[in-house]
């Protein structure tokens, strides 16, 4: 058996007829690719009615495997930055693109099991028009190849089958549509496939009670699998909203305001910014504003209703979105995440950290955009956005006050219980009542000569229990973080009839690179106050400027491996959310793997044929003139006799050196007048002639017989 192990052949299991066809339009139908299903079932089937078989080699099929394991992965790309909508150039740009990689990594999988019977069609249209009843394993795997190697195995597999159940399960990757049509065609399906490999063994009622047992207990299982994907579906909003809060809610900002310990914020970098030309950033990414204090919760309410929020229409290229009209000069690049989750759609949402003035967002792939009266401006998008914001002093978006008519003016609203501290302090200021500008330069400097920052915030020693924690932190503490500042300071200014609103956001300070950075413990708050003269919102911040510096003392000595921990999971995240041209890069990259694939695919046969020919007429045997001459089976006789001939020795000195020997010294001169003639034979281009032929074969013979 030359060491090979055999292996018993049995008669390769085929699908029944029409069954792939079958399964297939089935496959078509539930995935919505009903055209696909029947082009590529009819050509499947037609392999019955088609008798031409090609012999593909065991290098044929594995390239044909390796070329479809390829498209697979090319699929799984497309699948992992798309979802099939739009065309199929809207993959790399425009707003579709980023809708579509919105996709998560489940429903990126779904779509990539979805496409598996045409991404393996090739191997299954292989075997069936092929000459071979199965394809060995060791074109479509390692480790049969390293068992071949050693064990010489030469099994194989029909693929028919396997793709017939690659085709059921594909067609079940598809969106519930509340009917149990995929069920049912399935259990067809099943039923069909099984009917010609039954066991002949059992009584056929009892080989069709025991499938209709299983088809019984499967239609009540996936029944109530069914209703608790509904069940989980009902409570996934919530679940999401839990655990996937906003960094910031438009309408309302608990503070730690009263809180006992210390404020723990990481270093973890939340917005990457870049200037023009190296240009200095502004110094505040405001997300939000508020307008009601409420004391007892603690808490800064927006005053406005979620239905104040007004949607923004994109302009015509789809990613610039128009906040203002107005003229920008300058531009800021701001990457940042969107943390927080819409509910209903289930998309990615949260605040824009903007600046001051924010006119225009440029290259701004978000779904939707919204803005409410406050300034926030709400954007539904992919989990990352990059985008150009250009802003300018000015006016802003915020609605300027309400001085006069029925509507309370909220930003001059002071709550009662906060009214005692705040004019206690108003009246050692010593100022006139009329001009705002020394109000706020007097406001400034008693925060700035009397308050120190600090995250921690101890006891209040005050014997007054009456007293609030922001009117214990005017009058006795006098410590705190930016909370205490900016919601002391609102209040303190509305007191003094200046309107003003509550801001929360980020501090821009931190350079890295050709950009800046910000970090989670640069999240901040500060004051907007209302200028009568430009009729806009100012920032006014009366935290002290050490409150960076004591932040900064936090960090920890391993920041930079969080730091490089954070930089990879924001490239990461540009490739999941369509931000780079690498998914682009990757996708183009495997199709000309695949056209050299397929081109091999193709070509091959011709090359190997023509390889073939070549190999063939280089190992075709050279024959030369005395080849065949008959001394040289003297020569071998002579040797066995014992008359031994030395490498490399003239065949006539090794004629004259035997005959020296005894027993051959009387035919010494007759084998050399015969060694003449095989010379002649041999060496001459002229040769022998008929007579000199045959009586060179005839004395070899005659003295073969002697010896």
């Amino acid at each position: 058996m030359n060491g090979e192990t055999p292996v018993s052949e049995t008669p390769a299991v085929k699908t029944p007829p029409l069954l792939l066809l079958a399964a297939l339009l089935f496959w078509g139908w539930q995935s919505g690719l009903l055209w696909a299903g029947a082009a590529m079932g009819l050509i499947l089937e037609s392999s019955r009615l088609i008798k031409t078989r090609w012999d593909f080699t065991e290098k044929e099929f594995r390239r044909i495997f390796t070329f479809c394991i390829v498209l697979s992965l090319a699929a799984a790309v497309y699948a992992f930055t798309s979802n099939e909508e739009g065309s199929f150039s809207q993959m790399f740009s425009g707003p579709a693109a980023f809708h579509n990689a919105t996709l998560t990594g489940v429903r990126a999988s779904s779509a990539f099991f979805r496409w598996l019977p045409m991404t393996l069609f090739l191997v299954a249209a292989t075997q069936l028009f092929g000459a071979r009843e199965r394809i060995p394993w060791t074109a479509i795997s390692v480790f049969a190849r390293r068992m071949a190697a050693r064990e010489k195995m030469i099994a194989g597999v029909n693929v028919t089958y396997p793709y017939f159940i690659i085709c059921v399960f594909s067609a079940g990757i598809h969106a519930n549509a509340g009917d149990d049509s995929f069920f049912w065609g399935q259990c067809i399906l099943v039923g069909w496939a099984l009917w010609p490999v039954r066991s002949r063994r059992f009584w056929l009622p009892v080989w069709l009670a025991a499938v209709a047992l299983v088809v019984v207990l499967g239609f009540f299982s996936q029944r109530g699998v069914g209703d608790l994907v509904r069940i989980l579906e009902n409570y996934n909003g919530q679940w999401i909203a839990r655990f996937l809060r906003q960094r910031a809610d438009p309408m309302q900002s608990i503070t730690a305001i009263g809180h006992i310990g210390e404020l723990k914020l990481s270093g973890q970098i939340v917005i990457r910014l870049h200037t023009e030309n190296g240009a200095p950033p502004p110094l505040y990414l405001r997300e939000a504003s508020y307008r009601i204090y409420h004391p007892a919760k603690r808490s800064w309410y927006a005053g406005s209703a979620r239905t104040d929020f007004i949607g923004i229409s994109p302009q015509t290229n789809q990613t610039s979105w128009v906040l203002l009209e107005r003229t920008n000069a300058d531009s800021l690049n701001i990457a940042c995440y969107l943390n927080g989750r819409n509910v209903q759609s289930g998309n990615a949402m949260d605040l824009l950290p903007l600046p001051s003035g924010s006119g225009r967002l440029d290259n701004l792939y978000a779904f939707t955009l919204q803005k409410n009266p406050e300034g926030a401006v709400l954007a539904e998008g992919p989990g990352l956005v990059i985008f150009d914001a250009r802003y300018g002093p000015g006016q802003t978006m915020d609605s300027p006050p309400a001085f006069s008519g029925a509507d309370t003016n909220l930003d001059l609203f002071v709550p009662a219980e906060e009214m005692p501290a705040l004019d206690k302090v108003i009246s050692g200021l010593n100022i006139s009542a009329a001009d705002e500008e020394q109000k706020l330069r007097a406001v400034a400097r008693f925060f700035g000569n009397n308050f120190t920052y600090s995250v921690w915030q101890p006891k209040a020693k005050s014997s007054n229990t009456n007293l609030t924690p922001l009117a214990d932190f005017l009058l006795n503490s006098r410590s705190g973080h930016c909370e205490y500042f900016a919601s002391a300071t609102v209040l303190l200014l509305r007191e003094l009839k200046i309107p003003a609103r509550y801001a929360v956001g980020f501090y821009v300070h931190e350079k890295s690179g050709r950009g800046y950075v910000v970090r989670e413990r640069d999240a901040h708050a500060w004051c907007l106050v209302w200028n009568g003269k430009t009729k806009t919102w100012d920032d006014f911040d009366t935290t002290p400027a050490s409150w960076v510096a004591e932040e900064g003392k936090r960090a920890s000595v391993t920041q930079w491996l969080s730091d490089l921990r954070s930089w990879m999971a924001f490239q990461i995240a540009k490739f999941r959310w369509g931000q780079t041209n690498l998914r682009k890069y990757i996708l183009w990259g495997l199709i000309p793997v695949l056209i050299l694939l397929l081109l091999q695919i193709v070509f091959s046969r011709g090359r190997q044929r023509r390889r073939q020919n070549r190999i063939s007429k280089k190992s075709a045997p050279i024959f030369w003139p005395g080849l065949d001459s008959e001394f040289y089976r003297l020569e071998k006789k002579l040797v066995a006799c014992g008359f031994p001939r030395q490498s490399g020795e003239p065949m006539s000195a090794w004629l004259k050196r035997a005959g020296d020997e005894t027993a051959l010294a009387p035919l010494r001169e007759p084998l050399l007048q015969l060694l003449k003639l095989h010379y002649r034979h041999r060496f001459d281009p002229r040769g022998l002639d008929e007579t000199e032929r045959e009586t060179l074969r005839r004395e070899v013979e005659k003295y073969l017989s002697v010896f």
